[in-house]
């Protein structure tokens, strides 16, 4: 395992209208999911995960994902993203007009492959392939996320092997990028900088991206050993907020202003306006009427600015 030296920038991705409120057990407006989404803009995202396109009576909270496609702003410089979990989704997604990349997912263990999608990991890998296969024929891009790729609600460890080869057959679709997923955050920084090594290895030059859950407070940790690793895309939720409804014990993502504050302050770009993610993360917690786990929200400004 071998580290670099820290580059000089990465690309951020807000997750929070998606992975963010999907767990939530009380409904979000639209209105609210758009303002957050215009939040997330004004704060510099240029990459957003705005919903998902699955069956509502599993996850209700994504059941306006047309209304709030109807209802984004119209904005050449923003890429909106779309979660499928199957050809039906993606086919939706596209129908909308307004999804210009489709998130796909397949799992690295077959247990939670078949709880979050009905289908074996093989099976999911394949569906993820048709998934990118089918944006490029509509004139749109595609990105591939292989959950629990650091461990597994239900069977434990997971072999690095085995999500190795995933991203391998996953790069003859031709993503963006791979993105490797903590799902349950059980991921610890030596296994994060590993893998990641191994998956830029595999996929070369495709970028790898990184999503991380911080159930277990190695969120940031983990986040610091990927881009050394050479991981080159963030995920990031506002506020620290997120879950996933088919994985037990899963909790919130890493925050997107503590990750955006790590970050810049060791001199790492980000594009992001770390003020204006603050704003942003304090107008969420009223929204959810609770203390957000996020932590430079709560925090006294540093370094102050001279008046």
């Amino acid at each position: 395992m071998t580290t670099s030296p820290a580059p000089a920038g990465i690309e951020f991705v807000e997750v929070g209208p998606r992975d963010g409120l999907q767990n939530e057990k009380a409904l979000i407006a639209t209105a609210d999911k758009l303002a957050l989404i215009n939040h997330a803009i004004a704060a510099g995202a240029r990459r957003i995960e705005v919903t998902s396109f699955v069956n509502p009576k599993k996850v209700p909270q994504m059941a306006d994902a047309d209304d709030v496609c109807a209802g984004l702003p119209d904005r050449d410089d923003v890429t909106y993203i779309g979660l499928v979990m199957n050809l039906r989704g993606a086919e939706r997604a596209l129908a909308t007009g307004r999804i210009n990349q489709l998130g796909a997912v397949c799992v690295a263990t077959d247990r939670f492959a078949m709880a979050n999608q009905g289908q074996t990991s093989d099976e999911s890998v394949d569906a993820a392939k048709a998934i990118v296969a089918l944006a490029r024929e509509h004139g749109r891009t595609a990105q591939v996320t292989i959950g629990a790729a650091f461990g597994c609600p239900f069977e434990g460890e997971v072999s690095e092997d085995r999500v190795v080869k995933m991203a391998a057959r996953l790069a003859e679709a031709g993503p963006v990028e791979v993105a490797l997923a903590d799902t349950i955050g059980v991921g610890n920084p030596a296994h994060v900088a590993r893998l990641v090594e191994r998956i830029r290895q595999a996929i070369n030059p495709l970028p790898v991206r990184v999503h991380f859950h911080n159930t277990r407070n190695t969120g940031l940790a983990n986040v610091w050993a990927a881009v050394l690793a050479g991981a080159t895309v963030i995920d990031g939720s506002l506020g620290g907020l997120g879950g996933c409804p088919f994985a037990p014990g899963a909790a919130g993502n890493v925050p997107s202003e503590d990750v955006v504050y790590m970050l810049e302050r060791a001199g790492i770009a980000t594009g992001m306006d770390l003020a204006r993610m603050i704003e942003a993360s304090r107008w969420l917690a009223g929204v959810m009427d609770r203390k957000l786990p996020g932590m430079v929200a709560q925090a006294p400004v540093f370094p102050k600015i001279a008046d």
